[in-house]
C-alpha cells in the first residue's frame, strides 16, 4: 500500500511520454495490470492509513482513459473488473497480508466512475474499448455511490444512446440496458428519468424496442424487451416526458405500445393491417405473459393524460380491455393458465378503470355498462369458480370472485364521477340500481361471517354509485327505497369500536351516510320509509357517539329531513343513554363546539363578551382585511365550517321551549342558540363597520346608523345575559325549595323518632329498675281506674287487671294483640 503513490506517479510519466513514442505502451499496461493484483498491508491501520493515496490512484486509472491507446484503454478496463472478481494469491509475501475483499470496491468509490463516464466519448466508434468500457461501468454500477457520479456525468443520456448500436454479438444493448437498471435502482429516479426524456433517447428506445419484438426470438431478448418497457414506463409516469408530443417518433412509440397492447386481444374483434407488426408473433412463455401486464400498466399510466385519448381510441384499447370483462373462460387464450388469465383479466379490468372516464363515447359505444352488469350478475351468482388470489389485483380472492366484484366496481365507479347523463341513464335503464342493491345484500351477508377489507370497500363503491346515479332525481330514488331503506338502515347500527379497526368500517359509514342525503332525502316516499324504519333514532344514536367527524354530516342530514313533519316527532320521542333527550344531546354538542373554537364563557356557560359573544378565537386573530362582495368574509366562513348553524336550524324545528330534559345550564346555553342568528347578524356588521373604518370615514348619518346597528347587537347580547341570569335563578330558588322540602321530611323524622326513643328509655328503666317498675305499675292502674265507668252495671261481671302467674317485666305480645 506504501508504494502504491510512487507506481502512479510512474504510470503519470509514462502516460506522458507515451505520446511521443510508443514503447511506452507495454510498460504502462504493465504497471496498469498490477491493479489486478491484492493490495498488501503491514499492518491492520495500513488500510485507513493509505485510503487517500489508494483511492486517488484508482481515480487516476479513470483520466488514464485519455491516453490515446486502445491496449491501455482495454487494460484499465480490465483491471477495473478484477476489483469484483479477486482471486487470493497462492503464496502470500512474508510479514504483508492481503487487504479486505472490498476494500478495492470501497476505494474505486472516489471519482472512478465518473472518469469512465467521461470517457465514452472517446471511444465513440471503436466497439471493443466502449464494451469494455461498458462492462467496467456495468460493475461499478452496482454501488450507489458510483451510481451517483455516473448520473452527475449524464451517464444516464449517453448509455441510453447506445441501445441501438451495430453489434452482432449483443453485449452492447445487455450491458447498456443492465447500467440503466442499475442508475434507476441505485440513484436518484427523477434525475435519470430527467437525462432519458429526450426525445433521441425515446426515438433510441422506440428502435431497440421494436428490433426486440419483431426479431429476437431467444429468451434473453424478450428479457431485455421488458426491461425497455418498464424504463418506458418510467418514462411515462414523469410527467415532464414528452411522450405525447405531436412527433413522429414518440407517436409511434406510443403506438407500438398500443398495437402490442392489443395483439392476440383486439385481433380477434378487429383485423390490425399494421405493418409495425409484421413478423411478431406472441407466445405464451413468462416473458410474453409480463410482457402483456406490463403493456397494461403503459396504457393505464397514458390514461391520465388527456391528450393521449385520441391515440387511445383510434388503437381500439377499449374493446381490448373489455374482452376481459366476462367470466373466466380461456377463450381464445388455450395456453394462458387459469392463473394467469385471472391475473390478465384483473389488470385489464383495473386499467380499465383509468381508460373509461377518457374515452366515454367509446365506452357507451361498445356498452361496456352491459358487460360490467353482466359480469358483475355473474359474480355474485352460483356459477362455481375458484379465484386463485395470487397477483397483487387478486388480493382477497383466493377461492371467490371479490376480486373481480372489486375492479368491475371500480369501472362503475369511476364513470358514475364523470356526471354524465348518458352514463347514467345507460345505467339505470338497465335496473343498475336494483342489481346494485342485490350485490350490495350479498357482500353484507358475506361481511357478516367474515369481515376483510376487500367486502368493506366493495360495499362502500355500490353505496357511492348509488348515490351518484340517484342524486337529484327522484324516480330514482323512489326505485332505491323499494328494496334499499332495508339495506341501508343496518350500516347505521354498526359497532363504534369497529370505526377504529382499521379495516374501512369509518369509510363505509362514511358512504352510507352520503347514500342516505344522496338517494333518500328530497323524497317523501324514502323519508317516510326510512322514519318507520327507525332511521331517526339511528342518526341520532350515532350523534351521541360525539365523534368530530361524523357530527358534521349527520346534524346536516337531521336538518335536510327536518323538512318532513315525522322527524321532530321523533326526535322528541329519542331517549339516549340515562334518558338523554335530543334537545340536551344537541346543546353537549354546541357546547363542545364553542369550547374547541376558543368562544369565551364563564363558568355558568353565560356570556362574557356582550359586543361579539360568539367569536371565535380564530376570528379574532384575524386582521382586518377588506374583501370584494362576492368573497365570503370570516363571520359567514365559519357558519358553513363550524355545526352552531345546524344545531340553531334543528331548534328551529324543535322549538325553544317545553323542551323536556334541559338543566338550567342547558337553558344558559339554549339562550344563546336561541340568539344565534341576530348575534351572527351583530357579527357580519360588525366587520362591515371595520372594513369602512380602514379605508373611507363614513359620514355622520352614515356614522350614526352604524352605532345604532351596534348598539342593537349589544342589547341583544345583554337580553341574553338577563335570560341566563334568571334560569340561573330560577335553578337556585329550586334548589332552597328543595333544600326547605327536605328539611321539613327531615325535621317530621326527627319529631317522630322523640316519642320512640323516649319509649324505649321508659322500657330500659323497668327493666332494669324494680322502683321504676312498681311506680309503672301503680300508674298502669290509675289510668286503668280513671278508665272505667263511675256507675257499675248491676250484675255486670268484674275484671281484674292482673294476670296471674306473670313472671316477665314486658307484657305478652300475644296478649297485647
Amino acid at each position: 500500500l506504501k508504494n502504491v503513490a510512487q507506481i502512479t506517479e510512474i504510470l503519470n510519466l509514462c502516460a506522458e511520454k507515451i505520446n511521443e513514442q510508443e514503447a511506452f505502451t507495454e510498460p504502462l499496461c504493465a504497471l496498469i495490470k498490477l491493479f489486478e493484483l491484492p493490495f498488501q498491508k503491514k499492518k491492520s491501520s495500513d488500510e485507513e492509513n493509505y485510503s487517500v493515496e489508494v483511492s486517488q490512484s484508482i481515480a487516476q486509472l479513470g483520466y488514464l482513459m485519455r491516453v490515446p491507446s486502445s491496449q491501455v484503454k482495454i487494460q484499465i478496463c480490465k483491471s477495473i473488473v478484477s476489483f469484483y472478481n479477486m482471486e487470493l494469491p497462492g503464496k502470500l509475501l512474508s510479514g504483508y497480508q492481503p487487504t479486505s475483499a472490498n476494500y478495492k470496491i470501497q476505494m474505486a468509490e472516489e471519482g472512478l466512475a465518473e472518469a469512465l463516464v467521461l470517457s465514452l466519448a472517446l471511444v465513440e466508434n471503436k466497439l471493443l474499448e466502449k464494451l469494455w468500457v461498458l462492462k467496467a461501468l456495468q460493475h461499478l454500477s452496482t454501488s450507489g455511490k458510483n451510481c451517483r457520479q455516473m448520473v452527475k456525468a449524464q451517464a444516464a443520456s449517453r448509455i441510453c444512446l447506445y441501445l441501438n448500436g451495430a453489434d452482432p454479438s449483443g453485449q452492447l444493448l445487455f450491458r447498456s440496458s443492465d447500467i440503466l437498471w442499475n442508475l434507476l435502482e441505485n440513484a436518484p429516479k427523477e434525475e435519470v428519468v430527467n437525462q432519458l426524456r429526450s426525445l433521441e433517447c425515446v426515438q433510441a428506445l422506440k428502435e431497440v424496442f421494436l428490433d426486440l419484438v419483431t426479431r429476437g426470438f431467444r429468451h434473453c431478448d424478450h428479457q431485455l424487451r421488458n426491461d425497455l418497457l418498464v424504463i418506458a414506463t418510467l418514462l411515462a409516469e414523469s410527467p415532464d416526458v414528452p411522450m405525447i408530443i405531436p412527433c413522429c417518433i414518440i407517436t409511434q412509440f406510443l403506438l407500438l405500445i398500443m398495437i402490442f397492447c392489443n395483439f392476440s386481444t383486439i385481433s380477434f374483434i378487429v383485423k390490425l393491417p399494421n405493418p409495425l407488426i409484421k413478423g411478431f408473433k406472441i407466445t405464451y412463455s413468462y416473458e410474453d405473459f409480463e410482457m402483456k401486464k406490463l403493456l397494461f400498466n403503459v396504457i393505464g399510466i397514458l390514461s391520465k393524460d388527456p391528450s393521449a385519448a385520441q391515440l387511445l381510441s383510434e388503437n381500439h384499447v377499449m374493446p381490448a380491455l373489455l374482452y376481459y370483462v366476462k367470466r373466466n373462460q380461456n377463450l381464445g387464450f388455450p395456453c394462458w393458465s387459469a392463473t394467469q388469465y385471472e391475473e390478465l383479466q384483473l389488470h385489464a379490468i383495473a386499467v380499465l378503470a383509468s381508460v373509461a372516464p377518457v374515452l366515454v363515447d367509446k365506452y357507451l359505444s361498445c356498452q361496456a355498462n352491459t358487460l360490467l352488469l353482466v359480469f358483475l350478475e355473474w359474480c355474485i351468482g352460483q356459477d362455481p369458480f375458484f379465484g386463485q388470489g395470487n397477483s397483487f389485483h387478486g388480493t382477497h380472492g383466493l377461492g371467490n370472485k371479490f376480486a373481480q366484484m372489486r375492479y368491475s366496481l371500480r369501472v362503475l365507479r369511476s364513470i358514475v364521477t364523470l356526471y354524465d347523463d348518458a352514463v347514467s341513464i345507460n345505467l339505470c335503464d338497465q335496473g343498475a340500481i336494483s342489481q346494485l342493491l342485490d350485490i350490495l345484500k350479498y357482500a353484507a351477508d358475506k361481511s357478516k361471517a367474515k369481515e376483510v377489507t376487500i367486502l368493506l370497500e366493495i360495499q362502500a363503491d355500490i353505496l357511492f354509485i348509488l348515490s351518484v346515479l340517484c342524486e337529484n332525481d327522484v324516480h330514482r330514488k323512489e326505485l332505491f327505497s323499494c328494496e334499499g331503506i332495508g339495506v341501508l338502515t343496518p350500516f347505521f347500527k354498526m359497532d363504534p369500536k369497529k370505526l377504529y379497526s382499521g379495516l374501512g368500517h369509518s369509510c363505509l359509514l362514511f358512504s352510507a351516510l352520503d347514500c342516505l342525503w344522496s338517494c333518500v332525502i328530497g323524497c317523501y316516499i324514502a323519508e317516510d320509509s326510512f322514519i318507520e324504519k327507525q332511521g331517526i333514532f339511528l342518526l341520532l344514536d350515532l350523534l351521541a357517539l360525539k365523534e368530530k367527524n361524523l357530527c358534521n354530516i349527520i346534524l346536516g342530514i337531521l336538518v335536510e329531513i327536518s323538512d318532513n313533519p315525522k322527524t321532530t316527532l321523533h326526535m322528541g320521542m329519542w331517549r339516549g343513554k340515562r334518558d338523554q333527550t335530543a334537545a340536551n344531546l344537541l346543546i353537549q354538542l354546541w357546547r363542545q363546539e364553542e369550547f374547541d373554537l376558543g368562544v369565551r364563557r364563564d363558568e355558568d356557560g353565560k356570556i362574557v363578551d356582550t359586543k361579539r359573544p360568539i367569536v371565535t378565537s380564530f376570528q379574532k386573530q384575524q386582521k382586518i382585511i377588506p374583501l370584494p362582495a362576492s368573497c365570503p368574509s370570516f363571520a359567514i366562513m365559519e357558519i358553513s365550517e363550524s355545526i352552531r348553524a345546524k344545531v340553531y336550524s334543528l331548534f328551529c324545528r324543535l322549538g325553544f321551549e317545553k323542551l323536556p330534559g334541559l338543566s338550567a345550564k342547558d337553558f344558559v346555553t339554549l339562550a344563546i342558540i336561541q340568539h344565534y342568528i341576530d348575534f351572527k347578524i351583530g357579527e357580519v356588521w360588525s366587520e362591515i363597520c371595520a372594513e369602512l373604518k380602514e379605508e373611507f370615514r363614513p359620514l355622520s348619518s352614515d356614522e350614526k346608523i352604524l352605532q345604532l346597528i351596534s348598539k342593537a347587537s349589544e342589547n341583544t347580547g345583554r337580553t341574553v345575559i338577563a335570560l341566563q341570569n334568571e334560569a340561573l335563578e330560577r335553578q337556585l330558588h329550586h334548589k332552597i325549595q328543595e333544600e326547605k322540602k327536605t328539611f321539613k321530611g327531615v325535621q317530621v323524622i326527627v319529631r317522630q323518632r322523640e316519642p320512640i326513643n323516649k319509649s324505649w328509655e321508659n322500657f330500659l328503666a323497668r327493666t332494669s329498675n324494680y322502683e321504676e317498675l312498681k311506680k309503672a305499675k301503680m300508674l298502669q292502674k290509675a289510668l286503668i281506674e280513671a278508665s272505667r265507668a263511675k256507675s257499675k252495671i248491676r250484675g255486670g261481671p268484674d275484671h281484674s287487671t292482673d294476670i296471674p302467674k306473670l313472671h316477665t317485666t314486658v307484657s305478652n305480645p300475644l296478649i297485647t294483640l
